[in-house]
């Protein structure tokens, strides 16, 4: 019998740089059955001319909320087609309120950590950011979060530890304790 990930709601992982949104999805989407993982990062990737970064003025901001309807577009087909589908992006306060717009039932996960533990975790891989971005993109996360779901710190956290305390999270959130079935 197939698992039925269309009552799954929509999982977002947001967090700084090296907070393991990335990783974590990946992970958790390669042991769900039929699962897709949607990195945002990836979307915006696929405009090759006259790309902006989020932090680049206006342009960059209608491109962020692009990238948010884009990933929204496909977690909705692939939810509607049996998948669960988990989205990996940095969220701000107004993104954040767009993936709630678009997709009712999301769960929006914030990994939090120190800001040292970002670093060392960011020395580990290659990165695609200037050192100043990496900086301004964590102090957004701390001065402005974004309205989410639950917050997790996993500063601590081994990757398989952060893994599991986020499928925990996420299959909490599928059923209501009044009904114990999908909401």
């Amino acid at each position: 019998m197939r698992e039925d990930n269309a009552a799954k709601p929509v999982l977002v992982l947001t967090g700084g740089p090296a907070a393991g949104k990335s990783a974590t999805a990946l992970a958790l989407s390669d042991s769900t059955p039929r699962c897709a993982f949607i990195d945002v990062d990836d979307i915006r990737q696929l405009v090759k001319t006259g790309g902006a970064a989020p932090w680049e003025g206006e342009e960059g901001l209608r491109q962020q909320a692009l990238g948010v309807r884009n990933a929204c577009a496909l977690a909705k087909s692939f939810t509607k087609h049996g998948f669960a589908a988990i989205v990996a992006d940095v969220l701000t306060p107004e993104t954040a309120r767009l993936y709630r717009r678009l997709l009712p039932d999301v769960v929006l996960v914030h990994l939090t950590l120190s800001r040292e533990e970002a670093r060392r975790r960011a020395s580990l891989r290659p990165m695609h950011i200037t050192s100043e971005e990496f900086e301004a993109l964590h102090e957004v996360q701390v001065a402005d979060p974004p309205r989410v779901d639950v917050s997790l710190e996993v500063t601590s956290m081994s990757p398989a530890e952060q893994v599991e305390a986020v499928r925990d999270l996420w299959v909490s959130r599928c059923y209501t304790p009044t009904s114990a079935g999908p909401r």
